[in-house]
């Protein structure tokens, strides 16, 4: 197993890891909001991508035989002018896709591609890691706490129709 930076060969591995993380997060979904839409391959892990390019970010994967076993992709946040009225605005990362194909998980690849981002965090200066993870995925919650992370801030729904 190795840890490698994106390359453009892996796409399809990329887009097929992306749609097993959002068919999981559709089957936990309690609230039935979540979907995987029909142009969901082919759009998201480019959007992803060009997230990950325009904001100073990485992508890295967990390669084995030439195939994608698990993907980490972080961006450095930016504020806004009005941001530091009520924050004191450090420096942060976020992760914003990490997904180990269900195939291989409890292998340690999700701690390899955690540690790669956090070390690329750290040489870049930031002070901070954010990541969202899905209410219900009791398993990322879980794996996230396991690392150190902890909730700063509850987003609530209320279905009223």
């Amino acid at each position: 197993m190795k840890i490698i930076e994106y390359e453009d060969k892996y796409l399809e591995d990329v887009k097929d890891l992306l749609v097993e993380l959002e068919e999981y997060l559709v089957s936990i979904d309690k609230d039935n909001l979540d979907q995987v839409h029909p142009e969901y391959r082919d759009k998201m892990a480019i959007l992803d991508l060009e997230k990950v390019k325009n904001n100073n970010g990485k992508c890295y994967l967990a390669i084995q035989d030439n195939k994608v076993l698990g993907l980490i992709m972080g961006c450095i946040l930016k504020y806004n002018e009005y941001d530091y009225l009520d924050y004191k605005c450090p420096k942060k990362g976020e992760i914003t896709e990490l997904i180990v194909s269900k195939k291989v998980r409890s292998k340690g690849i999700g701690n390899m591609l955690i540690s790669k981002m956090e070390d690329y965090f750290k040489s870049v200066g930031c002070e901070y890691i954010l990541v969202d993870v899905f209410a219900y995925n009791d398993i990322g919650i879980n794996f996230y706490n396991k690392y150190g992370y902890h909730s700063r801030m509850y987003i609530n729904i209320k279905k009223i129709g």
